[in-house]
């Protein structure tokens, strides 16, 4: 297979990337985690309401399991400006380019999207912060309960293990049946 340009998707881009992939295959990014760090201000929350979306956030013998997205190379431009209009629509995520290891065993560069610290909307929650926050926010692209059930089950038909993603789920759906 020609050399291509490969993203790696570990939230709303492995169930809605907005491309059909040459190849998907599950991957592991080494020195993040998947986090739900982020204020979401449009597409999962408002100002009023703020929703939360994963982000990678660097941690120390951290990694992440995901889905490494090959961009067919007769789309990479465009496919690549939509993904970077989606993510970087405001600097609280930034473009890295970093190694995966594919689960057979190739490596290879990819596009992904991590956090940057340094912005308004970064915050550290405790699991029933994130809870609450996610039961009841909506934005632009819907319910936040969607983006985590969406991700948490996609993740799980990959055969990738989240316990916290898990968890974060079960809580959720017990709040949405208090709120109800």
């Amino acid at each position: 297979m020609s050399e291509c340009i490969w993203v790696f998707a570990y939230g709303s881009l492995i169930w809605d990337p907005g491309f059909v992939p040459q190849e998907q295959v599950v991957a592991r990014l080494d020195g993040w985690h998947r986090r739900f760090c982020l204020r979401s201000l449009r597409y999962r929350g408002t100002f009023a309401d703020p929703g939360l979306v994963l982000a990678l956030d660097a941690g120390d013998d951290s990694y992440c399991e995901g889905v490494a997205l090959a961009i067919p190379p007769a789309e990479e431009e465009p496919v690549m400006a939509s993904i970077r209009a989606r993510e970087l629509f405001n600097p609280a995520y930034r473009e890295i380019i970093a190694p995966l290891r594919l689960q057979d065993g190739r490596v290879v560069q990819a596009y992904t999207y991590v956090v940057n610290r340094d912005h308004e909307q970064y915050g550290d929650f405790t699991p029933d912060q994130q809870a609450r926050m996610i039961a009841t926010a909506a934005g632009e692209r819907g319910p936040n309960v969607d983006y985590l059930f969406n991700t948490a089950e996609h993740l799980s038909s990959q055969g990738i293990a989240d316990p916290m993603l898990d968890r974060l789920a079960h809580e959720v759906r017990e709040l949405q049946r208090e709120l109800t």
